[in-house]
C-alpha cells in the first residue's frame, strides 16, 4: 500500500496577554470555548494538528504556542493597545524568522455591546504599511466560533500556495530518475 507524505506547516499563536490565544487554540483543537475571567497560564497546551485538503493536496496545520515558523498574531477588536503592539512583534519576526508567513486575527468580533476600538480601515492601513508582510487578516469570535474554521482553512490555502514548488518535489516519483547499467558487449570485436 502506498503512503502519501503529508506536508506539515507550523502556525504559532502570538499576541498580548488576554487576546484569546488559548481560546483560538481550544476552538481549533476541539471546537470548545471556556468562558472564564480567570486568565491562568496555559501550561500543557503545546500544539495540535489538523489536516486539510487544498487543491488535492493534503496539508497538516500544526498550531503551536511556541517556535518560529508561520505566525498568527492575535489582537482583540475591543482593545486597540493589543493591535498597536503588533508592530513590535512584526519587527521581531522580520529579524528572527524572515521567511515566515504572517497572519493577523482580530478576536472577539462577537462583542456587540462594545464599539470596536480597531476598525477595518485601521487593519487595512496597517497591512499597507507593512508592505506585503501580512498574508491574511481575519476577524473571529472564539465564543461563538464565528470565522475560526474559515480562518484556518484559508491559512492552509495560503501555505499550500506559498510552498507549492516544495510540495511538488515531495510528490515526485522517486523512481523517475533511475540509473540503468548496460551489460558489456559480448562480441569482443565490437567497440561499443
Amino acid at each position: 500500500m502506498a503512503t502519501v507524505k503529508v506536508t506539515e506547516q507550523k502556525v504559532i499563536l502570538c499576541g498580548e496577554y488576554g487576546v484569546g490565544k488559548t481560546s483560538i487554540f481550544r476552538r481549533f483543537a476541539n471546537n470548545t470555548f471556556v468562558a472564564s475571567n480567570d486568565r491562568k497560564s496555559t501550561l500543557g497546551l503545546d500544539n495540535i494538528d489538523k489536516e486539510y485538503v487544498v487543491e488535492d493536496r493534503r496539508i497538516r496545520v500544526s498550531v503551536n504556542f511556541t517556535l518560529h515558523m508561520n505566525r498568527l498574531h492575535l489582537f482583540t477588536l475591543d482593545n486597540s493597545t493589543s493591535f498597536h503592539l503588533l508592530s513590535q512583534h512584526l519587527l521581531d519576526i522580520v529579524t528572527y524568522a524572515e521567511n515566515a508567513k504572517i497572519f493577523l486575527c482580530g478576536n472577539k468580533s462577537d462583542l456587540e455591546s462594545v464599539a470596536p476600538q480597531v476598525t477595518d480601515a485601521e487593519m487595512e492601513q496597517f497591512c499597507e504599511q507593512c508592505h506585503n508582510l501580512i498574508s491574511g487578516i481575519y476577524k473571529t469570535s472564539c465564543k461563538t466560533g464565528e470565522g475560526v474554521n474559515e480562518m484556518f482553512e484559508d491559512i492552509a490555502q495560503h501555505l499550500v500556495e506559498a510552498n507549492r514548488s516544495r510540495m511538488e518535489l515531495h510528490e515526485m516519483d522517486k523512481d523517475r530518475f533511475k540509473i540503468s547499467y548496460v551489460d558489456e558487449a559480448t562480441d569482443p570485436s565490437c567497440l561499443c
